[in-house]
């Protein structure tokens, strides 16, 4: 507890427009070669994708192109990336969708496959214009005082290395039936920022099937707020400090932003005795040590109870998984009188709803994983963190999008309805953590 707490003080829509600006801190000298790349100012970036060659990859020396060996095919539309290099911050993402002679159907994510949009349609000669909020991260930290304890990098796994999510560039998936996309334009955007800290039924899972409610979060959410999901499979609420990961969100949370807490699943297990907490001693102290430093500096701590596992009786009602770790989020969240969204609640209604045969089409894996979740779980329960953030009456409840209904999990959307294009990336390795 000592050495975790001595870490924590290391320093831690519209027509479409002229597409005829362009520019940040990123290889200036790059975007000359094309008209479709070109610069005004130091805050504005446009690209114009009707008249920018396919041949423009993506590298380091250009500092924008399309990436991760796809490339726009009007004739025959499939799922493309886009990159363009930035220094770390949130971006104000500016997107018209459409084409003259074709229709489109856009779906939009960035990063390490956090949704934006979702089936977007325009008739031929139709635009639409819609701007997202992205943040850009790198594991680098303001380097410690001499002699001070604290590093200058957040210590990365070995999966993390080269994800989306950690490098020095804004990658954007434009997915979708036929997705087709006039022009881009980013700029710098001094915006609040919700960040996340929890394990990988939290974090951006880079690849299909697996998915999280963090990154389903930004679709239901309005282009106010950027969202910096900071979780990573495995965590605890220990090694997140040891790790210094939270060191690194302590080094940028603000005033008026917020911070989203959920540990739970890998805290309580006793076979893993340098993370593990108990829960009404250990687990409750580094709870409040979180939700102390948000304060500090200005920030909101918000307490999210882990979801639980599918674990059904013979009676069709889901077994607790967690056991005390719920109630100690409950009495933290109640003494510190900080808000609270009951994922553990709403996610065994969610499960009973489903039932013992249909609970499966949630879950990873094709159902055998019983505890990480595919598009259609983590969409549901980033719903569920919608109604919960709706119901707390925080001031960010204003920002909840204007198109979500709100959600009851006694009565979600179908499996067999639920229909999100599946990113290019895939893999069928074990998450870490269960």
């Amino acid at each position: 507890m000592l050495l975790a707490l001595a870490l924590l003080a290391a320093p831690i829509l519209a027509a479409p427009p002229a597409v005829a600006q362009a520019s940040l801190p990123a290889n200036p000298s790059s975007a000359a070669a094309h008209p479709a790349a070109t610069e005004a100012g130091a805050t504005l970036r446009t690209f114009d994708l009707t008249t920018l060659p396919t041949t423009d990859l993506y590298s380091h020396e250009r500092g924008y192109g399309f990436d991760l060996g796809t490339q726009p095919n009007p004739a025959a539309p499939h799922p493309f990336y886009f990159s363009v290099a930035v220094p770390e911050g949130n971006y104000r993402v500016t997107v018209t969708f459409g084409a003259i002679a074709a229709p489109s159907d856009n779906t939009l994510k960035a990063e390490s496959r956090q949704l934006l949009l979702e089936h977007l349609a325009t008739a031929p000669g139709e635009f639409v214009t819609r701007s997202f909020l992205v943040n850009v991260r790198t594991p680098q930290l303001p380097p410690p005082e001499k002699n001070a304890p604290g590093g200058t990098t957040v210590l990365l796994n070995d999966r993390e290395t080269g994800l989306l999510r950690w490098d020095d560039k804004l990658t954007l998936e434009f997915n979708g039936a036929a997705p087709r996309v006039r022009s881009i334009t980013l700029e710098p955007a001094a915006v609040p920022t919700l960040f996340l800290a929890g394990d990988s039924t939290v974090t951006d899972q880079p690849n299909e099937p697996a998915a999280s409610w963090g990154q389903m979060l930004p679709r239901f959410l309005k282009p106010e707020i950027a969202v910096a999901n900071h979780a990573e499979s495995g965590e605890t609420l220990k090694s997140f400090l040891s790790e210094l990961r939270l060191a690194k969100i302590l080094s940028q949370i603000k005033a008026g932003d917020t911070l989203f807490i959920q540990f739970g699943h890998n805290d309580e297990k006793k076979q893993w005795p340098q993370t593990y907490v108990e829960a009404r001693t250990t687990y409750n102290a580094y709870l409040r040590v979180y939700i102390a430093e948000a304060r500090l500096r200005g920030a909101t701590p918000v307490l999210v109870t882990s979801m639980q596992r599918r674990t059904f009786d013979a009676q069709g009602k889901i077994q607790n998984s967690h056991g005390a770790y719920p109630a100690a989020v409950r009495e933290v969240a109640a003494e510190e009188k900080v808000a609270l969204i009951d994922l553990d609640r709403a996610s065994t209604t969610f499960y009973e709803a489903l039932g013992p045969e249909r609970a499966p089409l949630a879950f990873s894996a094709g159902g055998k994983d019983a505890t990480h979740h595919n598009n259609y779980g983590a969409y549901e329960l980033a719903k569920a963190v919608a109604q919960g953030l709706r119901d707390s009456g925080l001031p960010l409840a204003a920002l909840i999008a204007d198109d979500f209904p709100g959600f009851d999990p006694a009565h979600p959307d179908a499996p067999d309805t639920f229909a999100l294009p599946a990113s290019p990336a895939r893999s069928t390795a074990e998450l870490r953590g269960n």
